[in-house]
């Protein structure tokens, strides 16, 4: 016999001794770990939304909106302002909801399903931050620079606009801001929802593998 059949003849020795840990257990344990998970993602996605209107109410002071009256741009801000505001409270309900649903789950089958509607929901959360971000980033950009070129036609002065402006250099400036602003917003939720997501990934494999034994 060779030291391989002997090895594995000890292991097998060796894992009668070993605790045995039940279905039902093993079921409890990830259970347990994904309800903690997305109630985390969900206390996030709160404490951002709080963030986001106390920064909002500091950053949007009377100096900011004489700032946006200045580029016709009140009635436009606070129209966008909304839409995030009520977009973004859909997702901090559907992360409560997710949260309730995963807490209240009996079933590996049911249990996996909310994990895969959990990831599903952060990564269109995600997806919005990004998108909105960079549509709002452009259109105020090309909006300011709109303003801009109207108020020096109508000054009668289209000599200083046209040809100092140098729209390249412009479009790769917004390029280049816009490029930065979306990185690190993406290195942002990479960072704090990447590594919840992984772990919520890991745990529906394991019910996976539990449920397909």
């Amino acid at each position: 016999m060779d030291g391989l059949e002997l090895l594995k003849k000890d292991w097998k020795k060796q894992e009668v001794n070993l605790p045995k840990v039940s279905y039902d257990e093993l079921y409890k344990m990830i259970w347990k770990r994904s309800s903690s998970i997305v109630k985390w993602l969900f206390i996030i996605s709160l404490c951002e939304f709080g963030l986001g209107i106390a920064l909002s109410f500091f950053v949007m002071d009377d100096n900011y909106w004489k700032n946006m009256d200045k580029v016709d741009l009140r009635e436009f801000t606070i129209a966008t302002s909304v839409i995030h505001l009520v977009i973004w409270l859909y997702f901090v309900y559907k992360f409560y909801k997710n949260y309730q649903k995963i807490s209240s789950t009996s079933s590996t089958k049911k249990l996996m399903q909310n994990i895969l509607k959990t990831r599903k929901t952060v990564k269109h959360y995600i997806a919005y931050i990004l998108i909105s971000s960079a549509l709002l980033f452009i259109v105020y950009a090309f909006l300011i620079i709109y303003h801009y070129v109207h108020e020096t036609q109508i000054a009668n002065n289209p000599i200083r606009n046209f040809e100092t402006l140098d729209y390249f250099k412009f479009i790769g400036l917004i390029i280049l801001l816009l490029s930065v602003v979306l990185g690190g917003t993406w290195l942002f939720y990479r960072l704090i929802y990447g590594i919840l997501l992984k772990r919520l990934k890991k745990n529906y494999m394991q019910l996976k593998n539990l449920d397909s034994n």
